[in-house]
């Protein structure tokens, strides 16, 4: 079966572009290392995190909404 499976996400996995890419293995990286629960950041690391999250966003580092929907 995780033959199957890994076959699966190579196939997928040539057809997506690098800002793609990259959110694949952001989320696979959250599956591995899972923030603990009521855990807190403190407001200047909030503000880090939406100022990088804006930076990407800026570089077109992102799935469209209708983008989204044609994978689907």
């Amino acid at each position: 079966m995780a033959q199957v499976l890994d076959k699966e996400l190579y196939k997928y996995w040539d057809l997506l572009d690098i800002p793609q890419k990259k959110s694949i293995i952001s989320m696979i990286k959250s599956f591995l290392h899972p923030v603990e629960k009521n855990s807190h950041i403190s407001i200047g690391q909030y503000n880090k995190e939406i100022d990088e999250a804006m930076s990407r966003m800026d570089k077109g580092e992102f799935i469209s909404h209708e983008n989204v929907r044609m994978m689907i």
